[in-house]
């Protein structure tokens, strides 16, 4: 190529959407800043404009550093600017930013984003060898912030919403039923369901030491007799088709041996038992996913940070990645795993998709 090939205009252009990318990547920083530092949740309690001098007192910071912090977020649109110098929060804003009840709470991405991005310090490493890292690479704030990231929709949803949509469940979980959880994380959806239904017994599985750890901290705390955490490596699901329903919750795609683990979903599940598998709505190409999904590129990056590297992470990992396991892909070694019936659940979620699927 040579400079007479080149268009002035056009490159300009790219030029501005690379350091759109850039200033996307700063911005991310600024929001974890917002939410470790407390700004957002002070603005929110303020329910008013607030000065950086107030904003800066209400969170015990300096008011220089709030005051290019402030400019930051109001120049990209994620807070308000007045013209008398103060700053607040939408009404959207706070939902999304500060309030950590509300199933649009977005905080858990931006808890991890330092761990996320310290991966590239060692995935370079991983273009030359193909290894990629688990999860518990990225430390125990990496699974604080995936717990961040999926309690405030389960709790909005996962009991009203979710478990009834499933055919004859709900009745077995009344009278006492036999459930695992794999890929648990941190233990959420398990404490909840055995909150729920104190007549069933709950299982989570999980590789993840730092998830382990607090899903054992928060179910001490809770005192719930019916649940327990197990590392699969050590204690595996039952082998004796003894269980009512198996949760997997947006993991199996991170997973480096993930048919083996459809497998002994199928040999653990009674004859007439289900198995929720959520997961990362996908399609079967890159194209479709290209040209129809806005966060596709975004999914792709997580993918070589944390996701596909996960699915790596071990000699002949499948490597399915973020939006490796579309709907037919899914079906397909669902199908392979012994499963006769696969059905997608009318569920509305931003990001996943939801399946019954039975033995």
């Amino acid at each position: 190529m040579t400079d007479a090939a080149v268009d002035p205009d056009k490159l300009k252009l790219y030029s501005y959407q690379l350091f759109t990318k850039l200033e996307g990547a700063v911005t991310a920083g600024m929001i974890h800043l917002g939410d470790q530092l407390g700004l957002y949740a002070a603005m929110k309690r303020a329910g008013r404009p607030l000065s950086t001098t107030e904003l800066a007192a209400e969170t015990d910071t300096i008011e220089r550093w709030v005051r290019e912090w402030a400019f930051n977020q109001a120049a990209a649109r994620m807070i308000e600017a007045h013209p008398d110098g103060t700053f607040s929060l939408s009404p959207e804003a706070a939902i999304v930013l500060a309030d950590h009840e509300h199933p649009a709470f977005g905080m858990g991405m931006f808890h991890r984003l330092p761990q996320t991005m310290k991966a590239l310090e060692h995935v370079r490493d991983s273009f030359r060898t193909g290894v990629g890292h688990d999860y518990d690479s990225h430390g125990p704030e990496g699974a604080v912030g995936i717990e961040r990231s999926f309690e405030p929709w389960n709790r909005a949803f996962l009991v009203p919403v979710v478990l009834p949509a499933l055919d004859g469940v709900l009745p077995k979980l009344d009278a006492g039923a036999q459930v695992a959880d794999v890929g648990c994380g941190a233990g959420s959806a398990v404490l909840l369901m055995a909150g729920t239904y104190p007549n069933s017994t709950f299982t989570g599985y999980d590789i993840s030491q730092y998830a382990l750890d607090r899903a054992r901290t928060k179910l001490d705390a809770s005192g719930l007799p019916n649940a327990a955490f197990h590392d699969p490596r050590h204690q595996g699901l039952p082998e004796d088709a003894s269980l009512d329903l198996v949760c997997t919750f947006d993991c199996i795609h991170d997973m480096a041996h993930p048919q083996q683990v459809i497998e002994a979903i199928h040999a653990s599940l009674k004859p007439d038992g289900t198995w929720l598998l959520v997961d990362i709505k996908a399609l079967d190409t890159f194209e479709e996913n290209a040209r129809k999904n806005p966060m596709a590129s975004l999914m792709y990056g997580i993918s070589v940070l944390s996701c596909m590297s996960s699915a790596l992470s071990e000699p002949g990992g499948l490597g399915l990645g973020t939006l490796g396991l579309s709907e037919n892909r899914a079906r397909e070694m669902a199908e392979a795993a012994g499963f006769t019936r696969f059905r997608r659940l009318d569920v509305d979620h931003s990001v996943n998709a939801f399946y019954e699927v039975r033995p």
